[in-house]
């Protein structure tokens, strides 16, 4: 094989919604406040009993069974998170014991918001390699377990869930070369620090960070995969704030792709978000199988990555 594809996936969210109004109640914010300056409606919220690793493993079984290949087949289990409490077992470990898996490796990818592609590199290059065949990339967050709920800037944004796919070997290569990279010196944009540990930005920092630096940068992913940016069908960019969602995909030049903007609905999922508005496109029929579509995550260490995919 020289490759490998996305062949399935698979999301789970918390079932409690927390609507602006409600989060109006909390804090000195309004609806109009926050749809006015990222966009959101809703988010979802974890229970106190659903973990990163539960949600982890609801999203990676559905992915799972719409691949069609069983438990056993499943050698690499990689798990994108920044929230997970627990360290050892790590997540991939807990996800591969509620699957059932049979001895596969398990590594959790900690690169906040962009873990997603990350991983989903990383599954690549190990299949290339031929140290895995069949591999579970998941990206998971309890993003509200880190908020400070008195912080009218960051409370509104964050959400729970989690998003899956199950990546194959393939003669065809189904995933492009990544691109990625960090910003070391401007680590203090975004940081999840202190016991207990909270998130906090600075938002204007980022935005004007991702809307003038990625654009070349996203363009470059497509360059290197062969993909002008007009034969994009998707873009999926990591679902941080609609304000930034929106230029970012006008400036790469997707002039015809759907543009993922479940941020509306599910708040910032950090290493979650990717997967999670990936799946609900291809679950609602909005992209065709086979059609190229730009993953592109960003945000805490101010790391990037993003690879263009062939969509299962």
């Amino acid at each position: 094989m020289t490759g490998s594809r996305v062949l399935a996936l698979g999301h789970y969210q918390p079932a409690r919604v927390l609507t602006n109004d409600d989060l109006a109640a909390m804090v000195d914010t309004s609806d109009e406040w926050i749809r006015s300056r990222v966009g959101i409606r809703t988010r979802r919220i974890a229970e106190p009993d659903e973990s990163v690793a539960s949600m982890a493993a609801e999203a990676a079984a559905k992915a799972l069974a719409n691949s069609g290949l069983a438990a056993a087949d499943i050698d690499l289990v990689l798990v994108a998170t920044c929230t997970a409490v627990d360290r050892s077992p790590n997540t991939a470990a807990r996800v591969a014991a509620r699957l059932g898996l049979s001895a596969p490796a398990v590594m959790d990818i900690n690169v906040v918001c962009a873990g997603f592609p990350h991983a989903l590199a990383t599954a690549d290059h190990a299949i290339r390699a031929g140290s895995a065949v069949n591999a579970l990339v998941v990206g998971v967050e309890k993003f509200t377990d880190v908020a400070d709920w008195t912080d009218r800037t960051t409370c509104v944004l964050v959400g729970d869930g989690a998003g899956a796919a199950v990546v194959t070997a393939a003669a065809e290569p189904g995933i492009g070369p990544v691109v990625w990279g960090s910003v070391p010196e401007m680590g203090h944009a975004v940081r999840i620090e202190g016991n207990p540990s909270r998130f906090a930005q600075e938002g204007q920092s980022v935005y004007r960070w991702a809307t003038t630096q990625l654009p070349p940068i996203a363009r470059k992913v497509c360059e290197r995969a062969g993909v002008a940016p007009e034969e994009l069908a998707a873009v999926v960019l990591h679902q941080a704030n609609l304000r930034i969602i929106e230029p970012v995909a006008r400036k790469i030049g997707a002039v015809n792709a759907v543009i993922a903007t479940d941020v509306t609905e599910s708040g910032n999922t950090s290493a979650a978000s990717i997967p999670l508005a990936l799946s609900k496109l291809v679950e609602r029929g909005e992209i065709a199988s086979g059609t190229p579509v730009l993953l592109f995550g960003f945000g805490g260490n101010l790391s990037y990555a993003g690879q263009v995919i062939r969509c299962p």
